[in-house]
């Protein structure tokens, strides 16, 4: 959102209440829309523990480690099937509907788990696909473009850059498992993930003061 409103794009901002186990990360979510002020920010209500097959969205435990997990690892029972596809679906509805010709996502697919929603060629496909199945992508009054500013860079790097921005990382949330104080549990593979990339970037996480 930081690197849209800098770009000049006003933020219309999307979230999601998929039956996520973590859905505290939606308390971050309005935090950080309200902060950096967002023109609009909606919360779509979608459960997806209908169909399970998910660490998040269903009774199967988040797997524990002491060193962050690769895409070499296979992908983990943290993916949520479908999940990147069916968020993008509700945002192309929500551009077409305010008119707006581009998404941004933050996807990445470096320092990540492996999801295969995750990669370049899963957005490339994504918007060759919407620009076919929208009414003004066949009248041709607006062709849709879909951001991914995140997905070749390090976690490191990210951090690096939220902290250039001026970016309140204490209001943030990773953790796929967190207590019931919405605590992170320090151990799932996104919490991993989020400690190298703070400890690579020399930067102390304000989120685990």
């Amino acid at each position: 959102m930081a690197l849209a409103l800098r770009d000049g794009f006003d933020c219309y901002c999307l979230s999601f209440d998929y039956g996520q186990r973590h859905a505290v990360e939606l308390v971050s979510a309005r935090k950080i829309a309200q902060s950096l002020g967002a023109t609009q920010h909606k919360i779509a209500t979608i459960d997806l523990r209908l169909f399970g097959g998910s660490a998040l969205t269903a009774d199967i435990s988040v797997p524990k480690g002491d060193h962050p997990p690769s895409a070499a690892s296979g992908i983990p029972v943290t993916y949520v099937p479908a999940r990147n596809t069916i968020f993008l679906a509700f945002a192309l509805a929500y551009a077409e509907v305010s008119k707006a010709s581009d998404i941004f996502l933050g996807v990445n697919a470096i320092d990540y788990s492996g999801y295969p929603d995750c990669r370049p060629e899963f957005i490339s496909a994504f918007e060759r696909m919407a620009n076919l199945a929208t009414k003004t992508g066949v009248e041709g009054t607006q062709r849709l473009q879909i951001h991914t500013p995140l997905i070749t860079m390090s976690k490191a790097e990210i951090v690096r850059a939220a902290v250039d921005l001026g970016l309140d990382l204490s209001m943030t949330h990773s953790c796929y498992d967190p207590g019931e104080d919405g605590r992170p549990c320090r151990r799932c593979d996104s919490c991993l993930l989020r400690q190298r990339g703070f400890i690579e970037a020399g930067v102390q996480d304000p989120a685990l003061a």
